[in-house]
């Protein structure tokens, strides 16, 4: 409900003036009396609906010219109608899933950080497609692109190490990327690819399949996960139990920041968990998707019912004051 002219509001505070002055006239008007000698007959007499009926007029009147007022202040019912249309962006993100992303740099490791940080930010999308790819010494695609986030989610948390041979192929984790969304028709394509080693296997050579993402128009964003010198990494011996060596951690960060200087994207370096989250967070906020929003108002008039309401209050105070009570209040 809204108000086109709200400020005939005003006109409501003439209400208690003219209740003010009906009390006034009740109080002080003088009227024509008879003398007995004994009330004591008169007391056992019932009173007369005209008595309530002589207020009842004044009431009416009021409310009818509230209405009135109502009226003038013109109600309007506003339904309200929004079109919302988005162009989504296709988004691969490509997980490195070798055996060194079991390393504890990055608690309570760099694969199960990796995933739950990407299922995060899967979270905050909205209309844009996602797929995962993971890459070993090989690479396919865990699911394709789709804006079924919850279904991406759950195949999130099936990725795991042995799931290909042991390697890093980053050229084919980006090509196998590159596969999903080369015939996207997707305004914008990107490629999210997660690594913590260097490339050791594959048959494409990593600038290569840059230099073919930029090709089709795909922005790749690289992220190197790892602390700088070494990472503790788990060993399982079947005598001795779990204990953790010191291993070397070596990042082709020169590759990867090359890969992403000629696909228009970005490289960042993750060496701990709040880093690894803000560099989602801005990647977020990098690939933001532009909603349109056309808003339709249609506005219906309700004064009318107002208006009729409020004339037929006037009528029935009418009606009241000259045929039920005729009214002191009104009449000498």
């Amino acid at each position: 409900m809204t108000w086109d002219n709200p400020e005939y509001f005003w006109l409501l505070l003439i209400i208690p003036l003219f209740l003010g002055y009906l009390l006034w006239q009740f109080f002080t008007k003088r009227s024509s009396s008879l003398t007995f000698s004994s009330l004591e007959k008169l007391k056992g007499i019932s009173g007369n609906y005209r008595v309530w009926l002589v207020w009842f007029t004044p009431l009416l009147y009021t409310v009818a010219y509230t209405l009135f007022v109502v009226a003038l202040a013109r109600p309007q019912l506003q339904n309200t109608t929004v079109e919302r249309s988005a162009e989504g962006i296709d988004i691969v993100i490509s997980i490195d899933i070798s055996s060194s992303m079991l390393a504890e740099d990055i608690k309570p490791n760099r694969l199960i950080a990796a995933k739950e940080v990407a299922a995060d930010f899967v979270e905050k999308r909205v209309s844009d497609r996602i797929g995962i790819n993971v890459f070993a010494r090989e690479s396919f695609t865990v699911v394709p692109p789709t804006l079924d986030y919850g279904l991406v989610k759950n195949m999130l948390e099936t990725v795991d190490l042995g799931m290909v041979r042991d390697g890093t192929a980053i050229g084919m984790g980006i090509a196998t990327a590159i596969n999903r969304l080369r015939d996207s028709e997707a305004e914008s394509k990107v490629i999210i690819l997660l690594t913590d080693g260097m490339n050791n296997a594959g048959e494409i050579d990593p600038v290569t399949a840059g230099e073919m993402a930029a090709a089709f128009g795909i922005r790749v964003y690289t992220i190197g996960i790892g602390t700088r010198g070494t990472a503790p990494y788990p060993i399982d011996d079947p005598i001795f139990g779990r204990r953790y060596q010191n291993v070397p951690v070596h990042i082709d960060e020169e590759m990867l920041q090359h890969i992403s200087n000629i696909t228009d994207g970005k490289y960042w370096r993750a060496t701990d968990l709040e880093e690894f989250i803000e560099v989602y967070n801005e990647i977020d906020r990098l690939e933001q998707t532009e909603i349109e929003e056309i808003i339709y108002i249609d506005y219906e008039d309700l004064y009318p019912l107002y208006i009729l309401a409020g004339i037929g209050f006037l009528l029935t105070g009418f009606i009241n004051e000259r045929f039920m009570t005729r009214s002191p209040l009104f009449h000498p």
